[in-house]
């Protein structure tokens, strides 16, 4: 049965009940489910939307119906099939179903309705029953071999369209499921639930799957362009606050910083050398013991006066913070008899072993938010602290088995993608109660909505080696269409490398290169060789990786990041320009060839470039020893090489010479008068 009800298009067949709601311009949200009712839940799709006015018509000889919402029309066929189309009728996506009629007498005129007649028995939308009540969730799309596929958060690969490959929709150390994708067929879709699952985007068809879920919900938008796309995505789910402008500047990290003095010695000789630098940070177990949420006294002894000496400096100070709670510590019983940690389903209830026995906070519980943050605001915020690094936010189990873990609002595997999101706002909301109006913090992972409480995301623990800014490259891009538009990785990568090795610093440098140009502009890294530990005592048991500030590379690779650290204050305002378009609009920073070169059919096949911005062209350098690369310039504009002012036509390959200092970069022509004098520092 179909019918109409306040604005929607409802199937009922037999106990299942699907509803096509407008929810946003030019989109629906679809929720299926064989319970009474609908659990109610926002998930990513926190944001108000405006009333819709939708177009419904229902023909009950047919038992067919459509509703029409902006420019995306969404149809209910005479076999509960369900597919979508853009004002121009092309079908933009279509349940995959292979089943027969066995009633070829049926009322239903075939020759109107499109159904092709299968003995598979293969639903689009399959309600497996688990024990319990809940049910294993599959929802099947034809798939269009012409299509490309792009966003889907952060996988450690190094291509950017997603068609044809396996993706698994959960949290990992570097791996960050973002479940939002854009076709190039002139759609995108939002996977919003936040079940554990996969994701397959096969050749003979799309299959979506969570393991353990109460319905289906998905949310799905149509558009001339992927900028309207994305725009419409980030009007439901949310954008990004405007970035404080210290933040585009350049970040100091390493592991790990493991006294005041260590810390205060490096920030001053980065002034004593003239370089810029905006943020600098201190890494993990700079507290006693895990759950502590305090500087080690022995090492940290006088926080206010060395962040007092650091903001005189102009110098901000962002705070390691782990999720991890020792069962030694003074909060663990506590937090433990509130409900406020992750429980097991079986054996012990410990989910970490590092350094000791530890539970995670759990941040899908309001009070265990306000908790933490109170702890954090007394410790660290109060102190001066200006934003803190969320680490472990997937969380990193010790062992990934997503079915032995409870979560106060269900288990792991309904819900355990949340997670991250509900970590960042713990303390987006902490500081914005506390008066902080522009909040920024670093984590470790990401889902959908993350962005609209101040998430800057990294790439997680990532190898050093060519190979791996080659997969970041094709992350970054990728998070940003996924609605993550603000980004960074670990320059030179996190494990390894080795500061006097000839070939780890040509690697550093290209990646400096590389992340001049990216949202934010963060060093880190485990540098080889490793110092001893202080102590055997609190924050003195670890040891910490070697320095990895500009000036440990040697002199040729100080010098090719000194003038990189200038361009990057010197594009400031253009930066800026950048931030207020994802605050407003949710344009992602960073973004492939096609978004701003749609109507450009090689454009869409670029996956070795990236736009910085609306008018700047990257091209790095992503292979050892690489003195030229050919570099595509899109069509309908010309484009003026920064290095040596040359023009050359849109719509052609060149060869461009690649010294150590320097990667590719074109700037658009109607533009470059605008950016030549920030890159003229690149000549001082």
């Amino acid at each position: 049965m179909i019918y109409e009800k306040d604005d929607c298009l409802y199937l009922r067949n037999g106990n299942e009940l699907l509803e096509i709601r407008p929810w946003g311009r030019n989109s629906f949200r679809i929720r299926s489910t064989r319970y009474p009712a609908y659990t109610g839940h926002a998930n990513a799709l926190t944001m108000k939307v405006p009333t819709a006015e939708p177009v419904i018509t229902i023909n009950k000889d047919q038992n067919t119906g459509s509703i029409t919402n902006g420019n995306l029309t969404a149809k209910i066929d005479p076999f509960k099939n369900l597919s979508f189309y853009n004002q121009d009728n092309k079908l933009l996506l279509k349940g995959y179903q292979r089943n027969r009629i066995d009633d070829m007498t049926s009322s239903v005129d075939t020759t109107k309705v499109s159904h092709f007649n299968s003995a598979l028995n293969i639903d689009s939308r399959e309600f497996k029953p688990l024990v319990g009540g809940d049910f294993e969730l599959k929802v099947r799309f034809e798939a269009n071999q012409d299509e490309k596929l792009f966003g889907m958060g952060q996988y450690q690969q190094d291509f950017l369209d997603l068609k044809n490959t396996k993706l698994e929709l959960a949290h990992r150390n570097s791996q960050a499921s973002v479940p939002f994708v854009l076709s190039n067929q002139g759609y995108g879709m939002l996977w919003n639930n936040p079940a554990i699952g996969d994701v397959s985007f096969a050749k003979n068809m799309t299959e979506w799957h969570a393991l353990s879920t109460k319905e289906l919900d998905f949310w799905i938008t149509g558009g001339d362009t992927p900028s309207q796309i994305e725009e419409q995505y980030a009007a439901v789910t949310g954008t990004v606050p405007m970035m404080p402008d210290y933040a585009m500047g350049y970040w100091q990290c390493k592991l790990r910083y493991r006294t005041q003095d260590e810390l205060l010695e490096a920030a001053r000789e980065f002034k004593r050398r003239h370089l810029p630098i905006s943020v600098i940070v201190i890494d993990y177990f700079h507290w006693p013991k895990s759950g502590e949420y305090t500087f080690d006294p022995t090492y940290w002894p006088n926080p206010k006066e060395m962040i007092t000496e650091l903001h005189q400096m102009g110098i901000k100070l962002m705070v390691s913070v782990w999720p991890t709670v020792d069962e030694t510590s003074s909060h663990y019983s506590d937090m433990k008899e509130k409900g406020y940690l992750i429980q097991t389903e079986r054996g012990v209830p410990i989910t970490m072993n590092f350094l000791g026995n530890n539970g995670f906070v759990d941040f899908t519980n309001p009070n265990a938010q306000k908790y933490l943050w109170q702890l954090l605001k007394n410790n660290y915020f109060d102190k001066g602290v200006d934003l803190f690094w969320l680490d472990e936010a997937e969380p990193e189990y010790t062992v990934y088995d997503f079915d032995n873990y409870r979560y106060y609002n269900g288990s792991n595997l309904q819900v355990g993608n949340l997670y991250p999101v509900t970590y960042s706002k713990a303390i987006y909301d902490g500081m914005k109660d506390s008066g902080d109006n522009q909040v920024i913090n670093l984590v470790r992972s990401a889902w959908a909505g993350s962005q609209k409480y101040g998430a800057l995301v990294w790439s997680g623990d990532i190898d050093s080696s060519f190979q791996s800014l080659r997969n970041q490259l094709a992350i970054g891009l990728n998070m940003a269409i996924a609605g993550i538009p603000w980004w960074t990785t670990d320059i030179g990568g996190f494990h390894g490398g080795v500061d006097n090795d000839p070939q780890f610093r040509e690697l550093v440098t290209r990646w400096f290169e590389f992340a001049t140009f990216c949202p934010v502009m963060r060093m880190h890294g485990d540098r080889e060789p490793h110092t001893e530990p202080l102590s055997q005592d609190g924050g003195g048991k670890m040891p910490s990786g070697g320095p990895t500030e500009p000036w440990a590379y040697g002199e040729s690779a100080y010098q090719i990041m000194r003038h990189y650290l200038n361009l990057r204050v010197a594009l400031k305002p253009y930066i800026k320009k950048q931030m207020l378009a994802a605050h407003e609009k949710g344009t992602p920073v960073i973004r492939p060839l096609f978004y701003d070169f749609s109507s450009d059919g090689n454009a869409w096949s670029i996956e070795n470039e990236y736009m910085f911005g609306d008018s700047i062209l990257v091209a790095p350098v992503l292979h050892a020893s690489e003195s030229s690369r050919q570099v595509y310039l899109p069509k309908g504009i010309d484009w003026v090489d920064v290095f040596n002012g040359t023009a050359s036509v849109g719509g052609t390959t060149i060869t461009v010479k690649t010294p150590i200092a320097q990667i590719p970069v074109f700037v658009r022509a109607d533009q470059y008068t605008n950016l030549k004098e920030s890159f003229m520092v690149l000549q001082n």
